[in-house]
């Protein structure tokens, strides 16, 4: 029988959910400038506004607030993308744009079913909150869990917090809004159903999980193939600017062809453990290209991804030796 290293026993409890884990200790006092998540909308094309979030893990330290979300005022009214990782941070998403424009709210998109892209929707209550049905059934399926982790996570910061699901199906294809055109393209592998959001007027692409920029990529729905694949269907389309909902904004297609390395080397690195017969706490051991290492979230997140993934490798080479 295996012995399980103590690396190994920190991977197992990686892959459990985190309600199993200890409470982290949450702030003493709701205090209204410490809950703040001091958002700024930076204009990266004609009407189109993205707000970033910290390029790191979810921590007290940051709210939680590690994506980064946008939104398009069309001149008809204002469509919101994605609306963060908790009930605050969607007021104040929602404050946000009533100072930069005056123009009502009309529709918010989810792109993803992670936590982060959708539990603001409860600032978003009266207006449409769509998502692809593969989105909306996954949200459905992992809400409550999702709920249990982020409050261990983020303490007060998620006070009040509670999953509002989107409420219509997004539908790939052409939108036309006020003056912007906006088209909806649904691609797979970082999720069962990646949504990218496209304005064709400025050539600004929301890409949501697809691409990682200088961040980790996160891997608890993945699929490596299918995901590269839609990496390189991404690389082939005509875009100015990339919106990644992780990681640095603004490095454009350079943000693709890294999320791409580093998905390369994880699927080599994994293929050749498993032919070896290493144990998870040899993977994690593993030494990761000096690139990588300097990138967000590398000391916890790449844990993750050997308890995310590295077991199937493993099943494979045991399928092949039957």
């Amino acid at each position: 029988m295996r012995r399980l290293a103590l690396a190994t026993l920190i991977v197992a409890l990686v892959a459990l959910p985190i309600a199993l884990l200890p409470v982290r200790a949450a702030p003493a006092a709701a205090d209204a400038a410490h809950f703040d998540y001091r958002l700024a909308a930076r204009e990266v094309g004609p009407g189109v506004y993205v707000i970033e979030g910290a390029n790191a893990d979810f921590s007290l330290a940051n709210g939680c607030n590690i994506i980064n979300t946008g939104f398009i005022v069309t001149g008809a009214g204002v469509i919101v993308v994605n609306t963060g990782p908790t009930k605050l941070y969607g007021e104040q998403q929602r404050a946000l744009i009533a100072r930069t424009t005056d123009e009502p709210i009309l529709r918010v998109v989810n792109l993803d079913l992670h936590p982060d892209y959708f539990f603001g929707n409860q600032a978003y209550a009266d207006v449409p909150r769509l998502a692809t049905p593969t989105t909306r059934a996954g949200m459905q399926r992992d809400g409550a869990a999702y709920e249990d982790n982020l409050y261990r996570l983020c303490g007060d910061w998620m006070r009040g917090t509670a999953r509002l699901l989107p409420d219509t199906d997004a539908v790939p294809g052409v939108l036309h809004v006020g003056s912007h055109t906006i088209e909806l393209r649904e691609l797979r592998g970082h999720t069962p159903s990646d949504l990218v959001l496209i304005d064709r007027g400025s050539g600004v692409a929301f890409v949501g999980g697809l691409v990682f920029s200088r961040r980790i990529p996160t891997t608890p729905n993945a699929e490596l193939a299918p995901w590269l694949a839609s990496l390189q269907t991404l690389a082939g389309w005509k875009l100015r600017y990339l919106v990644p909902s992780h990681g640095d904004v603004g490095a454009g297609f350079a943000a693709i062809d890294g999320t791409r390395r580093y998905l390369d080397w994880l699927d080599r690195a994994f293929a050749g453990a498993a032919a070896q017969g290493l144990e998870m706490n040899e993977v994690l051991r593993l030494p990761m290209p000096a690139e990588f290492r300097r990138w967000g979230a590398a000391d916890t997140e790449y844990i993750r991804n050997v308890a995310d993934l590295y077991p199937r490798y493993e099943e494979a080479v045991l399928q092949r030796a039957r």
